[in-house]
């Protein structure tokens, strides 16, 4: 099923001109095929209409080249969308029509303009200028980024007016995240300002002459001086129940990516261990919880939270469990019903973020793979509890761990 008619699609194959269209015989040039998705998503022209990558299409003359399109091609390219190389994720769809007249096949890949630009491949802006594709240049850069504020929509890239530059920490952001996020050769390159550095990445409002919300919560000296539930609680219960005695108690706060490593250290100080006899001459390693699993479950968290409310991501470990509980309920397209293969973004740009930093290696696929290894361990699959205004992930103790208890 194609998004667009086989009559629509010919007349997009002929209009050799376009700035809506781009046309390639090859199957498999990925790198070519990313900077074309970022393209279209940039939108530099302003159509707001949808861009075509065409595959299976000469260039030159607009005609069908006799392809023969697989699932497999399918598949590959639909997967472009989350693999992490276009930040923020493009919204993309991929169908194919076989043309009446023998030609062969076309895949067409049907970008949506985003909401969040400038949009990035690997580092470097892409545009359509004309019928051509190019990396943006500075002016072009700022066209993007002054945009983009009218079309924000979701809370982190709206401007926090309290915040002013003086309140992040630049040198984080200068020597740490800038340089994981753009290419050398346009760092080298750099003119601008550093208020319009961060802009084009997000973090600041030009019109407003503030950082974004985004931006508080990434690099703030003190987040929680403007956006008070930005921080992490964690109790060590000795028992069952919350109101058991807390034999430990911790807030973790700062900006997220401070947050983010004293979480990892936390982890390991958590995280029991003990020896057990698979054999007269062999020993392994239980343990109680992996610690992938639960990494997940907190940058989960920690992303996907709503930083509208005043309450904290709140991360329990009683004697039998541990509890990861975040305010704000699944968003957008999410539901109980689909979790966890469906996935939608309520801070798109701190979750490009952690991507960028490498605290997220993928997207989409993060709730399936711990559940894998939890059952690896010996813990049974976690538990996730669903309401409006929150949600909450339980694991249990490994029984292969509870049941070698010396």
């Amino acid at each position: 099923m194609s998004m667009i008619s086989e009559k629509e699609l010919l007349k997009l194959m002929a209009d050799l001109e376009s700035d809506r269209v781009e046309r390639t015989v090859s199957t498999n040039d990925t790198t070519k095929f990313r900077e074309a998705i970022c393209a279209f998503s940039n939108d530099f022209a302003n159509h707001r209409q949808p861009g075509y990558l065409l595959i299976g299409v000469e260039d030159k003359s607009g005609k069908g080249c006799g392809l023969r399109a697989t699932d497999e091609l399918l598949r590959n390219l639909a997967g472009l969308r989350q693999d992490g190389e276009i930040l923020p994720l493009p919204a993309l769809s991929v169908a194919k029509i076989a043309l009446t007249d023998g030609s062969g096949d076309v895949v067409i890949v049907e970008v949506q303009p985003s909401d969040l630009p400038p949009v990035r491949c690997r580092g470097r802006i892409y545009i359509r200028v004309g019928p051509r594709r190019a990396v943006a240049n500075e002016t072009e850069e700022r066209i993007l980024s002054e945009r983009r504020v009218a079309m924000a929509r979701t809370f982190d890239a709206r401007p926090c007016p309290e915040a002013r530059l003086e309140d992040l920490e630049i040198d984080l952001f200068l020597h740490v995240y800038r340089k994981a996020a753009v290419a050398e050769e346009i760092i080298r390159a750099n003119n601008r300002s550093l208020e319009e550095q961060m802009a084009a990445l997000r973090f600041f409002d030009l019109g407003r002459d503030c950082p974004t919300h985004a931006g508080v919560l990434l690099f703030g000296k003190r987040p929680t001086h403007f956006l008070p539930g930005a921080y992490l609680q964690y109790l060590r219960i000795g028992g069952a129940q919350l109101a058991d005695p807390v034999k430990v108690s911790r807030e973790l706060d700062g900006n997220l990516i401070g947050m983010i490593r004293s979480l990892d250290a936390l982890l390991d100080g958590i995280i029991e261990a003990r020896p057990i006899r698979v054999s007269h001459l062999r020993d392994e390693t239980a343990w109680d919880y992996p610690a992938g699993p639960l990494r997940e479950f907190l940058l989960n968290a920690i992303c996907h939270r709503s930083y509208e409310s005043n309450a904290p991501v709140r991360f329990h470990c009683y004697e039998d469990r541990i509890e990861v509980k975040n305010p704000g309920g699944l968003y957008g397209q999410a539901s109980p019903a689909n979790f966890p293969r469906e996935t939608d973004y309520r801070n798109p740009i701190l979750a490009e973020a952690l991507r960028t930093l490498g605290f997220v290696n993928r997207f989409g696929r993060g709730v399936l793979d711990a559940q894998e290894a939890l059952k690896r361990n010996g813990n049974e699959p976690a538990r996730f509890e669903f309401d409006p205004a929150s949600v909450t992930v339980q694991v249990g103790r490994s029984r292969r761990f509870l049941d070698n208890k010396s």
